[in-house]
């Protein structure tokens, strides 16, 4: 049997991990913490959006950067002390910004392309993830900011998504908890939100009934293409792999580099709070409805009765994932403007760290040598996009190294 070995036991190298093994490969699974999802999988915003496709490869970004520059709290912070990873990370991300409107119409294909495929592996293995299906609501409260996204909306249509725009009445329609005063917003009632966290260790399991080495707590060294495979280092083992998978997060870049390819990925740090609905009064004060305010570009999603995840911010600080209070103080503060009959008394902050390419599109596919594979860097949309990534390395594998054909062995199976 085919021997393979993803590097990474996030969203996108268990999705990874199972389409592999639907594939009939024999499949080890390395990551250096103890469990599943310990990392930028562990407390995102939740949602599954495609509707949040749009690339940030614009002028206007880049202005807003510079402007935020030495604001504290601003949603997107840059550290002005240079590298030279962060200086050849910034260069190419101008160089795509002819690339943006192409990018964004790609970025939500796949985002599109990926739901039917996380649905279809929670389904199959019995995941609760605390899956809302109540759409997303994108709210503006400025003229300008709502222009712009008439615009963008014409890009997610020519992707195939189709979205509502609403009155500021109608927004209060579909979310009677949100409170503020807007000039418009859009709805996506195809998309959705969940728990990533939930969802990647359900999968875990899943991979694990399938035949899975989850081997958790293995950091891994080297790794190496060598005669008949890859070589993968690890503190108890060196062994040799037909294949190997990189979905090793902002340490794919350093992997990558070992094996011959360049893989240009930034950390972009996000941060989150999980606040606790302990008493019926938040419970019924906090929204069912996944929400994208543009403006302060945060997002928040319901995570059954009793939970309310916000998130938000982007940091380039390069791989530094210490939880700053100025940082966190804004989505707390956002939660009691939007939602004052929610209790922030209960609040657990979490930071993580984007694997982020400067195109905004994931490195999916073959490396240089024979038996490599990559499928990382989603930046922001690894959640959204990880399901229809997996499916496409696991093609890309077996093509190259062989494997069963999934649509043939499932017509059989009916």
């Amino acid at each position: 049997m085919t021997r393979i070995a993803v590097i990474g036991a996030g969203v996108t190298g268990l999705t990874t991990a199972y389409e592999l093994l639907d594939r009939g490969f024999e499949v080890t699974v390395f990551d250096r913490h103890r469990y599943a999802a310990m990392e930028t999988s562990f407390a995102n915003g939740g949602q599954l959006s495609a509707s949040n496709a749009e690339t940030w490869t614009q002028w206007g970004t880049v202005l807003k950067g510079l402007k935020w520059m030495l604001q504290a709290d601003a949603p997107l912070l840059v550290n002005p002390a240079p590298t030279l990873h962060k200086i050849a990370w910034m260069g190419e991300f101008l160089s795509n910004i002819p690339s943006y409107k192409a990018n964004t119409v790609e970025t939500v294909r796949l985002a599109i392309a990926a739901r039917n495929v996380l649905f279809e592996m929670a389904a199959r293995e019995g995941i609760d993830f605390d899956l809302e299906r109540r759409g997303i609501l994108h709210f503006y409260s400025k003229d300008r900011d709502l222009r712009h996204a008439r615009m963008v909306n014409g890009l997610l249509a020519q992707g195939g998504l189709e979205r509502r725009e609403l009155s500021p009445g109608e927004i209060r329609e579909v979310e009677p908890a949100l409170q503020g005063d807007f000039v418009g917003g859009f709805l996506t009632a195809s998309d959705s939100s969940g728990d990533i966290h939930k969802f990647t260790v359900g999968l875990a399991a899943a991979c694990a009934r399938c035949g899975a080495d989850l081997r958790f707590g293995t950091g891994v060294g080297d790794v190496a293409s060598v005669e008949g495979g890859v070589r993968i280092v690890t503190p108890a083992a060196s062994e040799v792999f037909d294949g190997v998978v990189v979905a090793a997060g902002i340490r794919s870049r350093a992997i990558a580099a070992g094996l011959g390819d360049r893989v240009n990925i930034y950390p972009v740090k996000g941060y989150s709070i999980t606040v606790s609905l302990a008493d019926e009064a938040s419970r019924a004060a906090a929204p069912w409805v996944s929400l994208l305010d543009d403006r302060a570009k945060i997002v928040a999603s319901r995570f059954g009765a009793d939970r309310f995840r916000i998130a938000g911010t982007a940091e380039f600080n390069g791989a530094n994932k210490d939880i700053r209070a100025d940082r966190i103080q804004p989505l707390v503060d956002w939660c009691q403007a939007h939602f004052p009959g929610v209790s922030t008394e209960q609040v657990v902050p979490w930071a993580g760290l984007r694997p982020m390419t400067p195109s905004m599109l994931p490195r999916v596919g073959r490396g240089r040598a024979r038996g490599v594979f990559y499928n990382t860097g989603h930046g922001h949309l690894g959640w959204t996009l990880s399901a229809a990534t997996a499916r496409i390395v696991a093609e890309s594998v077996a093509g190259e190294l062989g494997g069963r054909s999934v649509a043939v062995e499932r017509l059989k199976a009916a």
